[in-house]
Order: C-alpha cells, then structure tokens, then sequence
C-alpha cells in the first residue's frame, strides 16, 4: 500500500488535482456541511484528556521507541520477524492497562499481527473497527536523510524516521487512546475491534487476510472500518481557502500483466528480421503510447469536488481539466487506469539470440472502469499473435463507501475531525494506491481510509521516501482523534439531518 508516490501512500497526490477538478461544479444544490447540519447530536463524549507534562513526555517516548524498531517488510516471504517480535513486547510495556484488563479480548493472528476485540455495554448496537499496520518499508541512511531512518531523532519540533506517517502513528495513536481510556474508566457501550497488520506493505496476506478470515469464522458484520490513507492537506490544494481533510471512501484495482514472446534462438551473427526482444518491445511501446482511456469525472472524484468547489477560487471546463491533469505522473493517476511497465527481461549471452523475452505491466484501475475490461484492452491494444499475455494477480476497484448524511461511519469520523479542527472542510476522496482495508471489504459495507496527519506542501512526497517526518503537536492530535473517535462512536444513531440546502 502508501505517496513517495507509490501504493498506498500515493493516496495524498490526490489533493493536488482539486485545484482543477472542482471547477466541473457549478449549480450543484448540495449540502457542503451536511455532517455540521445534523441535529441535536447524543451526547457520548464524557471523559476529556488532560494530560501533565510527565504524560506528554512518556507518550512521546512511547511512540519513538516504535519508530526505532526497524520492523521492515522486503518481500512477502521476507518480514523483519525478530524487530515484530520486539514490537509486540513493546507494545505489552508501554500498553499494560490494555494488556492486563479483562475487558479488553488480544490474539496473535498470523504469527506477528494483533487483533483486540473490547466489547461494548450494548451488544446489539453493531461494532466497528480501526485498522493500522506496524511494518514499513525499507529505509536507508545514505539516500539524504537529515537524521537516521530508525533514530527517531527529534529536529526543530518533528520526529524524524521510517513509519512516523506510515503508518505507527496510527498503530500507536489508537493503542493510546486506549490505554487512556480504561485509565479513566471507560467501557464503550458500541463493540469495537482493533486490527494491526503486520504485511500491509506486502500486501497484507499473512497479517490482514487472516484476521478477516477469523472474524468471517465468527460471523463478525461490522458498521465501518476505519484504516490509513487520506489526510488533512494545508496548502497542498492550490486555490483552495483553508486545509481541508480529506477521506478516502474507494480505492483503485490493481492488475499485473505479464507479456511474452518465445521464438527461435539463433547466432547473432545470422539475426532474423524480428527478435523475440524486438517483438516484446514494440508491444510494450503500444501500451505506453496508448494510454487508457479518460475516465475523470465518472468515478468517487466527483463527490470531492462537489464537497470543495466553494472553497475554491477557480473554476475551469473538464477538457482543459484533463489535459492539465495528464501532464504529470502524479495528476494523471486520477484520470484514467495508468500503464506502468516495471520489468523486462531476456538474454542470456551478448552473441546469443534469445528464444525467450517477457515484461511485465501493473496497471491501477480507475473506479470506472473493471479487471475484464482492463485485460480487453490490453489484448486490443498489443494486438500481435507472437504476444502472450497473462494476468499474473489482480482486483477489481474496491466498492465506494457512503458519504451522505443518513451514513455512520462517515458522519462519525467527520463529527470528530470538524470538533478537533473546526477550520476544516471535509471531503470524500479516493486512494490511488491499496491498503490492508481492502481485505474487509466481505465484512463491511463501508471502509474509510483517514488519519488527521497533518501534511503540509513537499509533505506528500515523504512517503516512502527521505525524511519521513511527523510533528509532535501533530502525534499528539493524533493520539486525541482516536480518543474522540472511540467515544463518539458509543452513540446509538446519528440525529436526523436538517432539510435546509443551498446552491452552490
């Protein structure tokens, strides 16, 4: 899964593109502040958090002591299993209330991933779940870094080190807010779980996959679940006035292709016309030069724009939209299913002709567009015979989450990102890239992706990147979501929406 502008975390580049996107909505009648707008909201936040300056020290160790452990995902057969297990002896030291209570249920799944089950006062009410995962990926000193990737080094108010904004500070935001929360008392009358992979950067198939299937055994249907992936953008929307948090409610498919060509092997010195090399190469051309098509606009995007245009001070026409959109790699993602050929290979010796050549294309899909389809236009498109293509793995776009304000999941999430940062606007947006989250997708009907990280223009790029950084005020908001989140979510149901609208 993440944005270094890979996976997952390419989710943020999203925000980039709104400046020219939102201008498509003009005369929309739609409530912007639906969330704001509801009703007399059940009063469920009784326990506030105060913290000393001794508590706000410990926390700040706490989280540091996770970025120091290098709980590095390589392959998917090659997991740092000693720094997880150090990790989860962490986590037992800085977390006792939570590993010792008899409320809260904790297993081991798949060797190295947690899940917690608290159990709620009012069982029939339907529970919910927070996702986060503890491995990163690999991370190297010599690549620029302003502090050692796993120092967790303090510089001029950030922590500085792999997995500060992917994705620990979930892992140990959420564990926080819980162990402040049975410090204070607290049972929460809605049921929740807490699921933390350990190979979400891998996919996710040991971590994840197996807590999802342990939960189906116990015929666990949940509300929404709630994972990584969009943020809270300050001036990284350019036109727009003010931040905005931004979540994801979709992401796109995935699919690799695999394109091979066996001919003849021969004597350089005697080459025929066309080489399996050459073949490869030509098909390979016609993908790049052939983009998929345009789907802008025909996906969740536009539930984003709606929910931005009158923040925004421009408004531009979808064709000029487009074109400015697929100038860039990082904007063009939003546009249409994107063709990236990441590996070819074939040869074995300088005067040797191969019989042999392959390469290998991953493509993510547009939430308009289907697998099928994808596969369709691939074969149309290489349109040779002497062309083998194979699907080696792939997906369909994940389902689009509700957003509107009869959803809970949303609602719930919005209410407490708009009481912490009431200068916020709040939108629904989509993820380039995956997370573990869609593994649940058969538990749930509604997945967001969202953490109040704070990100700030050059931020994005940090993913998975050099200086991956977060500030401690930022760490510390972070720690007070979760705390907000658990409890506004002990709500029974949300209060009817008011009729009132405007236009746009």
């Amino acid at each position: 899964h993440k944005c270094k502008f890979t996976i997952k975390n390419i989710c943020v580049i999203f925000s980039i593109t709104v400046l020219f996107l939102v201008a498509t909505v003009r005369t929309f009648t739609f409530d912007v502040d639906a969330g704001l707008q509801l009703g007399k909201w059940e009063n469920t936040t009784a326990i506030s958090l105060h913290l000393s300056p001794q508590q706000r020290k410990n926390l700040l160790a706490n989280f540091k002591a996770a970025i120091q452990i290098p709980t590095v995902s390589f392959t998917e057969t090659n997991v740092n299993t000693s720094a997880l297990r150090e990790f989860d002896g962490l986590l037992r030291k800085v977390f006792p209330k939570i590993f010792s209570s008899s409320l809260v249920q904790h297993e081991m799944v798949g060797n190295y991933s947690h899940l917690l089950t608290v159990p709620g006062s009012e069982p029939d009410l339907e529970p919910y779940m927070l996702l986060a995962h503890i491995d990163v990926v690999p991370a190297d000193e010599a690549d620029g870094w302003d502090a050692p990737p796993f120092s967790a080094q303090e510089i001029n108010g950030f922590i500085y080190g792999r997995g500060t904004i992917d994705n620990k500070q979930s892992v140990m935001g959420i564990l926080q807010a819980l162990e402040y929360l049975l410090e204070r008392g607290y049972t929460p009358r809605r049921s929740f779980y807490i699921g933390l992979g350990h190979d979400e950067e891998v996919n996710g198939l040991h971590g994840a996959a197996n807590i999802v299937k342990l939960l189906k055994s116990r015929g666990v249907k949940l509300q929404y679940v709630l994972d990584e992936g969009l943020a809270v953008l300050d001036g990284v929307i350019s036109g727009l006035d003010g931040p905005a948090a931004l979540i994801g409610i979709s992401e796109k498919g995935q699919a690799t292709v695999k394109l091979s060509v066996s001919s003849a092997p021969g004597h350089s010195s005697m080459p025929p016309r066309e080489s399996s090399i050459g073949i490869l190469a030509s098909a390979v051309k016609r993908l790049e030069e052939n983009p998929m098509p345009r789907l802008f606009g025909y996906g969740p995007e536009r539930g984003t724009f709606e929910h931005l245009a009158h923040k925004v001070k421009c408004y531009k026409k979808i064709p000029f939209i487009c074109r400015v959109l697929e100038r860039k790699p990082d904007t063009n993602a939003f546009v249409r299913t994107t063709t990236a050929v990441t590996m070819f290979n074939s040869g074995v010796k300088i005067n040797v002709i191969p019989s042999y050549a392959e390469a290998f294309v991953n493509f993510r899909i547009h939430s308009a567009q289907t697998l099928q389809e994808v596969l369709e236009l691939v074969e149309s498109t290489v349109s040779d015979e002497r062309v083998k293509v194979e699907l080696v793995n792939g997906f369909d776009p994940l389902p689009i989450s509700s957003y509107d304000e009869n959803t809970f999941g949303y609602q719930i999430i919005k209410k407490t990102v708009q009481s912490m940062f009431p200068q916020l606007t709040v939108a629904p947006g989509i993820c380039v890239g995956n997370t573990d989250s869609r593994h649940y997708k058969d538990i749930t009907q509604d997945i967001y992706r969202f953490a109040p990280s704070w990100f700030k223009p050059g931020d994005p790029q940090r993913f998975h990147g050099v200086n991956e950084r977060i500030s401690i005020q930022n760490y510390e908001e972070i720690v007070l979501f979760y705390f907000q989140l658990i409890q506004n979510n002990d709500v029974r149901k949300l209060p009817p929406p008011h009729s009132s609208q405007h236009e746009l």
